[in-house]
Formats: C-alpha cells, structure tokens, sequence
C-alpha cells in the first residue's frame, strides 16, 4: 500500500495546524544572544563547561581559496572502526564484529591492508565460554584480532557489545600504526569513546558498569594512552565529526532561556548561515567558529570538571585531555562539521591556526570530509551484503539461528 493524494493533502492539512510562536528570524536572533552573551564562558550549575580558545569570534574563508591554500600537513592518515551491527542468537549469544583501518594520503598499500578485528560476545549463561585470548594474528601478519566476552547485564546487551567493539578495534589499531603517521592523524569521529562515555547519562545499570567493570575502562585508558603517544611524538590527533548529534550546549542554555534547537548542530548552523536579500543561503564562503574548550556532555568525564572516577593512568597535566573543537558550516551541502583535538595541541595557537587550516583546505576541496577520513571509513566499513554473510556464518558456526523479529520478515526484501 502507497499513500494516496488525499492522504498527502490530509497529512499537509493536520501540520499546516501546527502554529510556531517564534519567527525563524527570532531563532536567529536568539541564537546570536547565545552567541554574544552566554558561550565567554557558558556556565552550568556554576561550572564553566564551555570556554573560547583565544579570542571568541566567526570567520569565514572563500571555497576557492581554500581549496587552493597548500596543506599544512604534508601528509594526514585517517582511522575508522566499523561493525556488522549487534547480532542476537537463538541460543542466547549477542554478538558484534568490528573491523578498525587506516588510510593514509599519499596512499599506501600496505598500511590499507592491515586491520585490527574484535569480536564482543553477551551471554547470560556462566556455562558459555567465550574463549578469550590476546591479539591472533591473521593474513600474513597484516592484521590481528581477538574476543571479548562483553560483561554481564540483563539489559542494553546490544549496546554493550557494539561499543566495546567498536572501540576496541579502534583504539587497538591507532596505538598499533601509530608510528607510521608523520605529520597528523585523523580519527573518523570524536577522539573519545563517547559511546561508552555516555553510558553515565543513559541508565544506572551501563553506568554502574562503565564503573566498576575493567573492560570498558580499558577500552577508555586506550584512548588516554593514545593521546599521550601523539603528544610525546609532537604529532597532532584530530577528530572529524560528520554527524553530530550533541546537545551539551542547547540543553545547557535550556536551563535558563527557551532554547528552540533541537541540538548543537541546529543552532551552530542559525550562527554561520550566511543568506543574501531573498533569504537564500550564500555558498561562496565556508563559515567557521574559534576554538572552545568543552567540559560538557560525553566530554566532562575527562575534563577538569569530571566527577566520574575511572581509575584511569595519566601522564599529562589533566587539563591536557579536555576536548576541544571548533564547528565549520558547509553552505554547499548544508552540513555541520564538528573538529576536536586534544587541549594538549591547541593550547598552541600556531598549531591550532594550522589544523584549523588544513582541515578547511579537505572539506572545501572534496566538499566532504577530509580524503584521509574518506578512505579510512570506505577501508572499515562493513557492507550489507557483506554483514548478510558474517552473520550466516556465525549461524553456521553457533549451529544457531539468528532471533528473528517481525520487522526482519516485513522488510526482508526492502533494499
């Protein structure tokens, strides 16, 4: 069955009754409030969460002239992680496979062959034994991978699974090539496991674990030791977020002021949206904020303002681990991008103006994310079909159906 016409018009008729009280002009005037009066710093419950990075200020840089500007960085890898999803079994197993790599530009043959691969398991039954062991090596010493039984819970075993995953893969494989990268390393997305650090938030039960239980502080100690790494080697880590869905700093204004965004990106993109006299977006220019430190959200948990004891080792002074990052607006696409780094490099301002440079020079040449990023995500994703055939194998190897749901069956054929 398709919708008619008349559904169409029924269904255009019931939102044409749904009146806004605020012009989107007013969102933008408000947004430019926030902006002037409240980020220098933005407090909550008396603690500045977020705070510029220098002078507090929006710039913007011709396409063409950035696509023509010379790299900073005469040579950036990128690192992504990708899974075949959460796989759940007739026989009682939940199940995740992550395969991490990293590309590099100029590319190089060798380096995109290798790959970490971590298989999670969930299993409520003590009788199961997973049999974990440390990294096995695989195709001719080019990648390694290993298992780990996921811990224990009555709900979220999904969640559990893919995160530790995921990041595990990830995490392993950076330290492991991290001697390779010469000038600048890019992490496909945020350059912590914030989807393990905002298990505090989620539920008690993923906080409690994310606590007390070693696994997924390991995972999280990975990352802190790859930040020390980079920064004993003088090699800046970087992360490029495609698609945020953070709302640390709407909700935190929402404490206060109507805040009509429905995340940070939202109202980022009120911020640097340039339009002309008939209110149509201007594409000649990509539009960018200064630096801010973060201590908001997933980022608290490593900031000075954390109150979340993970018994982590550090080296570093702690204020060398606090995210920090700026936002760029794409007009082309109409796209939100979000750049993090470790204080440690951008409380350099030199170094901070050059990764700023670089990164804009990528998006502005490929309209997209920087080609290191690029190529890493194409080496670590995981393809439907791809995901099909793991998937059946497990069956085969488990002699265990996968559990099925009725949307399984509904949409079986849906491409």
């Amino acid at each position: 069955m398709t919708l008619d016409p008349v559904h169409f018009d029924g269904i255009a008729q019931l939102a044409g009754r749904i009146e806004s009280g605020v012009d989107a002009s007013d969102h933008r005037d408000f947004a430019n409030t926030v902006w002037e009066e409240f980020l220098d710093p933005l407090y909550e419950d008396g603690t500045p969460v977020l705070e510029p990075l220098g002078e507090q200020r929006r710039r913007l840089v011709d396409v063409e002239d950035a696509a023509l500007m010379e790299p900073r960085f005469p040579t950036q890898h990128g690192l992504d992680s990708g899974t075949i999803n959460p796989t759940t079994f007739k026989n009682g197993l939940v199940i995740d496979v992550a395969q991490a790599a990293m590309a590099s530009v100029p590319s190089e043959l060798e380096l995109h062959r290798a790959r970490s691969v971590v298989s999670t398991v969930h299993s409520n039954d003590a009788t199961v034994a997973v049999g974990e062991d440390d990294w096995t090596m695989f195709d001719r010493g080019f990648s390694r991978g290993r298992i780990m039984q996921a811990p224990r819970v009555d709900r979220f075993e999904q969640t559990v699974v893919h995160a530790l995953a995921l990041y595990l893969a990830e995490s392993h494989h950076a330290e492991l090539q991290a001697e390779v990268v010469d000038d600048l390393l890019i992490l496909d997305g945020p350059i912590y496991p914030t989807g393990l650090l905002k298990w505090t938030n989620q539920d008690p039960t993923l906080a409690e674990v994310l606590v007390e239980d070693e696994r997924p502080k390991d995972v999280v100690q990975n990352y802190v030791d790859l930040v020390e790494t980079f920064v004993a080697r003088e090699i800046p880590l970087v992360g490029f977020v495609k698609s945020t869905a953070s709302k640390a700093i709407t909700r935190a204004v929402r404490r206060k002021h109507n805040a009509p965004w429905v995340n940070d990106a939202a109202f980022f993109e009120q911020l640097l949206r340039r339009t002309d006299d008939d209110g149509e977006t201007k594409t000649d220019a990509l539009t960018f904020t200064n630096w801010f430190v973060s201590r908001c959200g997933a980022n608290r948990a490593l900031s000075t303002a954390g109150d979340l004891d993970l018994d982590l080792d550090k080296e570093l002074d702690p204020d060398a681990y606090e995210v920090t990052f700026f936002v760029i607006y794409d007009p082309r696409e109409e796209l939100i991008y979000r750049v993090e780094a470790p204080y440690a490099f951008t409380r350099d301002e030199d170094l901070r103006e050059d990764l700023t440079m670089q990164i804009l020079t990528d998006v502005a040449a490929r309209t997209g994310p920087p080609l290191a990023v690029e190529k890493a995500d194409e080496l670590a994703r995981i393809s439907r079909q791809e995901k099909q055939a793991l998937q059946q194998q497990l069956e085969e190897t488990f002699a265990s159906g996968q559990q099925r749901e009725y949307n399984d069956v509904r949409w079986d054929t849906v491409e």
